[in-house]
């Protein structure tokens, strides 16, 4: 019986999760604070965790910092409000499986618990895979699959560079997939969930008495793939040292695991992802330019699915099809109305948003149509800026003094340059020209969710 923990200062929510849970046979405890529940996780084996993301005297964010500093492969899933989605894609960025909105539908959380518990064990195969990948009929994707057909066959290591959620593991797996390592191993790897002082463990391996808590011997991501591929993905996330150590494992092709000299040969073709720009973190000297140019022995860039108009609703249709059988429901398609509000949504979180907006409203439908009042209301009330920080006051129209407008709109600048630096409070400083310390004040002011 797997076990969950489930961290919501909402008593009565939290309880309510926990007893369904029991009920579809999984273990389940709960609690109401992210500190208690950091205390379960030190002294418990539990498989899964599920948190919400506004807790007193914390958040969702620090706890999953914490809890991938302990346990870096536990999945963790957090819950959000529909309009904090944008920080949802942060928080999946830093490590979180995924995320889903309050409120809760029950069987969207069993859907996607037991999607973040399936078995390693259950390797994919080249024809499961092509039954999951769509690509879409845009010029921009049409582009990107011609490159994957002419690379897949050759061994160069392939950089993926697309916005979070915008299927650069997708793309990875259509390479490995059609290569000549396609029945090897495609071993994926989150560089954001890995600590710092991890990582080389995580990549090279270690042996036993290697450092303190290594009681057993390990075998490293890079051995794990052997003959296969192995995808990087987030590879800026990576730091300094272990960008030295990457570096040398694919100039020479061997590793020697932590507090180990042995030399082991490694072949594996290396994939890697980011949805930064590594060579404008080059010019900054956050990452190494020898092996920026290892990395890059073939870029591809994946658009993002707002640039893909036409592919968003050949993606819509897959996913109901696939949430009609995982809710036995039987929607046929979206309608007009619904359309055209989806159509003039950013879709921040891409893909994968989208993904989680399509199961929602199939399992709210009580037509054989998605119609728009199933629609989240960031979708329904879509106020939200949909030409880079240009500032829409449809949603102010009661602000009448001038110094009030003045408020709204510096802090709108501010929330803006935030995302537009992913959240890089020293990046958003350069943007506004400011200087940190104004920016860490204005965010205070204005109680702005970072």
């Amino acid at each position: 019986m797997k076990k969950v923990l489930v961290i919501d200062d909402d008593t009565f929510m939290c309880d309510l999760i926990v007893n369904h849970l029991k009920q579809n046979n999984f273990e389940a405890k709960g609690t109401y604070t992210g500190r208690n529940g950091i205390k379960l996780i030190e002294k418990n084996n539990f498989d899964i965790v599920l948190c919400d993301y506004r807790l007193p005297a914390t958040d969702g964010f620090k706890i999953l910092q914490e809890l991938k500093s302990k346990k870096p492969l536990l999945p963790v899933i957090i819950m959000t409000a529909y309009a904090e989605v944008r920080m949802a894609v942060k928080l999946i960025k830093s490590g979180a499986y995924d995320y889903i909105t309050k409120p809760v539908q029950p069987e969207e959380l069993l859907r996607i618990i037991n999607k973040a518990l399936e078995s390693t064990d259950e390797r994919e195969t080249s024809n499961s895979f092509r039954e999951k990948f769509i690509t879409g009929k845009s010029k921009a994707i049409q582009g990107v699959m011609q490159h994957v057909k002419v690379v897949a066959p050759t061994d160069l290591t392939v950089l993926i560079e697309g916005e979070t959620g915008s299927g650069k593991e997708y793309v990875a797996k259509a390479i490995h997939y059609a290569s000549k390592r396609s029945k090897k191993p495609f071993v994926a790897v989150d560089c954001g969930a890995i600590p710092k002082d991890l990582a080389n463990s995580e990549l090279f391996g270690h042996i036993k008495g290697a450092f303190t808590g290594a009681i057993n011997n390990k075998v490293g991501y890079f051995e794990q793939a052997k003959g296969g591929t192995l995808f990087l993905d987030e590879v800026g996330n990576l730091s300094y040292e272990n960008q030295v150590k990457l570096l040398r494992a694919l100039q020479e092709r061997f590793i020697n695991k932590v507090g180990d000299n042995k030399v082991i040969k490694v072949d594996v073709r290396v994939i890697t992802a980011s949805n930064d720009d590594l060579l404008k973190l080059v010019e900054t000297n956050e990452f190494r330019e020898d092996l920026y140019h290892r990395l890059n022995g073939f870029k591809i860039h994946l658009p993002p699915l707002r640039e893909r108009g036409e592919d968003m609703l050949e993606f819509a249709s897959f996913f109901i099809e696939q949430a009609n059988r995982a809710f036995e429901k039987s929607v046929e398609g979206i309608d007009e109305d619904a359309k055209k509000l989806m159509f003039k949504y950013n879709w921040h979180g891409n893909i994968r948003e989208l993904q989680n907006v399509v199961n929602r409203a199939v399992l709210l439908s009580k037509s054989d149509v998605i119609q728009a009042d199933v629609l989240p209301d960031e979708i329904r009330f879509n106020n939200l800026q949909t030409g880079g920080r240009q500032n829409n006051f449809s949603g102010h129209r009661d602000v009448k003094e001038l110094k009030e407008a003045t408020l709204i709109t510096e802090k709108e600048v501010i929330t803006n340059a935030l995302i537009e630096s992913n959240y890089n409070k020293s990046k958003a400083a350069k943007i506004l020209n400011i200087d940190r310390k104004t920016l860490y004040n204005k965010i205070n002011q204005y109680d702005i969710e970072i």
